[in-house]
């Protein structure tokens, strides 16, 4: 088959498109024969050797594809109702960016009614993200408002259409006044340029000074003190990502006195049922609501595998509103 691997630690140019062995479904997996890939930061971290692949996943990287079951342990396949010949996403520790790909049966989905592929393969990865962390974690309920870091990013556009679903109020941040215009054009309620405004200040003028109720952030470092701040009593900080830095300060006392939650998490390493939980979320809450539109796949960019080094230059330029992702038909 097919895969892109990276060939050396670096910049985007070092992807390259090279042969490998197709892999084997084992006992409780399946085989697809990928249509798209979806691309994710964390795959910039793995190509530049800040995040290697957990023991025993692909050294080929991709977290997320969409395709044909072509083969699988039947017995597990049939549990799910999965067969060959079915179109499924799904979640994969490694390995995404090839034509072959091996996943779990029970981190597998079908793909969306109406919805290709390709905006298919951008599903996975944040989808089972926004839910485990936003609802799962941070426990948002209908008529709180949450405050989403990173709004036009491919988590970002995710939690904005799950949230306002599930009658939440949407504050985000974006980089420029364009990201804005499309996160609200996606249903947020407020839209915060946090280039030119502070969005601790923001955050607390739009809520009438009582703040919100549950931060999802992928930034960390200096943004959990402002967002302890601007958190309401009985508040919830989510951390999913440190772009801004590992080390933050914290007023221990201030989370003392307003009952707060200070939490986080990272989801490739987790085992397969905590995944499979998810996924069952998903498809109960979340699948019928793609179904009928009410939330869409977000695909900013499309490119062919060959093209790997430019879809992940694309990724770390931080231009796109969405998911990039990578075509296996395109030539």
């Amino acid at each position: 088959m097919k895969a892109v691997e990276i060939s050396s630690f670096g910049a985007p140019d070092v992807l390259r498109l090279a042969d490998r062995d197709a892999p084997l479904a084992g006992v409780g997996e399946l085989l697809i024969q990928v249509s798209a890939s979806g691309i994710n930061r964390p795959d910039v971290l793995q190509r530049l050797g800040h995040y290697p692949a957990p023991a025993g996943a692909s050294d080929i990287p991709g977290l997320e594809v969409a395709g044909v079951v072509v083969s699988g342990d039947a017995q597990a396949m049939a549990e799910a109702h999965l067969k060959v010949g079915d179109r499924v996403c799904a979640l994969v520790t490694g390995g995404g960016y090839a034509e072959l790909c091996v996943a779990p049966v029970a981190q597998c989905l079908p793909v969306p009614q109406g919805w290709t592929d390709v905006q298919a393969a951008g599903l996975p990865e944040t989808f089972f993200t926004v839910w485990s962390n936003l609802f799962d974690r941070g426990r948002l309920q209908r008529g709180e408002t949450v405050l989403v870091q990173g709004g036009s990013s491919g988590i970002g556009v995710t939690a904005i259409q799950m949230a306002k679903a599930f009658g939440a109020t949407v504050i985000v941040t974006a980089g420029n006044d364009a990201k804005c215009a499309a996160c609200l054009a996606l249903g947020a309620d407020h839209a915060i340029h946090y280039k030119t405004h502070d969005f601790e200040s923001e955050v607390l003028r739009l809520t009438q000074g009582q703040g919100v109720n549950v931060v999802l952030d992928m930034v960390a470092g200096a943004y959990v003190a402002k967002e302890i701040n601007c958190l309401a009593e009985d508040g919830r900080l989510v951390i999913i990502a440190v772009q801004g830095g590992v080390q933050a300060e914290v007023n221990a006392g201030l989370v003392m006195r307003k009952r707060l939650t200070v939490t986080g998490s990272t989801l490739r390493v987790r085992p397969v049922p905590f995944k499979a939980a998810i996924a069952q979320s998903l498809l109960q809450h979340v699948w019928p609501l793609l179904a009928q539109g009410q939330i869409k796949p977000v695909v900013s960019a499309v490119f062919a595998a060959k093209d790997a080094g430019l879809a992940h230059a694309a990724m770390e330029a931080s231009a796109h509103v969405g998911k990039i992702i990578l075509d296996w038909s395109r030539p």
